[in-house]
């Protein structure tokens, strides 16, 4: 028994050693099926449960429809045609979509076929991306660790598990990414025609031997097209979040090491400096993202509307 006393104790503190992993993946991951925000029934297998990156999904959605709508509109009703505010930031993003990202690579015949398409695509990717950098679930953990006191079980408690970065889900990129895909096949269908299309994804005139192996690697192509936009995309949103948790996973790593003063000052010290200066370079990466993912789509619907260049 007096061996048995101190041997638990150890374990209790071993138990209670920061985890960094652990907390990096529970701050990056979906709430998923442990941590469902609404648990609703499987229908053919699929689990329909609403989690946290569904939930950001509608929260994305429903504001950048309800900004964009209420904006546009307040303008039209004004007499004056000039655009002041932030009407004028969203005119501004228009015509740089349209101008810069679409024209150049559909052509001016299908620019205003393929913008409203494109144009969502960015101001959507951009909208999740920015507002996956926003703390918001990080105040309400603090609320609710010092404040509410809320059970496990609770909706607020199972509203904190997990990140808030829908784009850096895969199941989310993947899907973009599909539109992206559909959207090339229904380009090249509208340019060409639908054999003429399938029929431009290997030029005319070769040795019929290098068409058994042109086709194949041409097809292949197809799908790694939205492929590589699936990850890309949610890789970087991941990465750069994982990288600012494990730098301020040094705080409480040195606070163990050192105790509790020396080490906790040291870590602060050092991680949230760096921690501010890999969030303005995601604040750069939140943009980019959205400006190649919109990019490489303007890109692939061209290459299938002028397939003979």
């Amino acid at each position: 028994m007096m061996l048995q006393e101190p041997l638990e104790h150890a374990t209790g503190q071993a138990a209670e050693k920061f985890k960094a992993g652990e907390v990096i993946i529970e701050h990056v991951s979906n709430s998923g099926i442990e941590h469902p925000l609404i648990r609703l029934p499987k229908i053919l297998g699929i689990d329909f449960s609403v989690t946290k990156h569904v939930l950001m999904l509608w929260l994305v959605a429903g504001l950048v429809f309800l900004v964009v709508t209420w904006t546009v509109r307040r303008y039209l009703k004004q007499d004056r045609r000039v655009p002041l505010g932030f009407m004028n930031g969203l005119e501004f993003v228009v015509e740089f979509v349209r101008d810069n990202i679409v024209l150049p690579n559909v052509g001016k015949k299908w620019v205003n076929v393929w913008t409203p398409l494109i144009l969502t695509l960015f101001i959507f990717i951009l909208s999740a991306n920015a507002i996956g950098l926003i703390p918001i679930f990080e105040g309400l953990e603090l609320l609710n660790r010092f404040v509410v006191h809320a059970g496990p079980e609770s909706f607020l408690s199972r509203l904190i598990h997990g990140g808030s970065t829908a784009t850096g889900n895969f199941n989310v990129t993947a899907a973009l990414a599909t539109i992206t895909f559909m959207a090339i096949i229904v380009a090249g269908t509208k340019a060409h025609g639908f054999v003429k299309h399938w029929m431009n994804i290997v030029p005319k005139g070769l040795n019929p031997v290098i068409y058994v192996i042109l086709i194949p690697i041409e097809v292949l192509g197809m799908f790694v097209r939205p492929f590589a936009l699936t990850m890309r995309l949610a890789a970087n949103m991941t990465g750069g979040h994982i990288a600012i948790l494990a730098i301020l996973s040094f705080v409480f790593i040195s606070k163990e090491l050192f105790g509790s003063i020396a080490g906790f000052g040291t870590g602060f010290a050092l991680s949230v400096p760096l921690a501010v200066l890999i969030s303005m370079l995601e604040m750069i990466v939140v943009l980019v993202q959205a400006y190649v993912f919109t990019l490489l789509t303007a890109v692939f619907i061209g290459m299938a509307i002028h397939a003979h260049h």
